[in-house]
């Protein structure tokens, strides 16, 4: 595994991260006083947990220095 695929793997789960926060905030009828933010860090820490296993469980199946699974 070199920098690149750490950088690769990093963005992504960055990515998944805001993703799944924009999904709760959009999907739900948030309101910004009462949320259960315990609640809302623990689906974004999961949704970017399970981004960054699955780029490493991906790490042989794709080209080299990448996360990906497709050329």
């Amino acid at each position: 595994m070199t920098k690149t695929y750490w950088l690769q793997l990093a963005e992504r789960a960055i990515k998944t991260a805001a993703q799944s926060l924009a999904a709760i905030l959009v999907a739900t009828s948030f309101d910004w006083f009462t949320a259960d933010w315990q609640a809302i860090a623990g689906t974004v820490a999961t949704a970017t947990a399970l981004s960054v296993l699955t780029s490493i469980g991906s790490l042989k199946l794709g080209p080299a220095d990448t996360p990906s699974v497709v050329e």
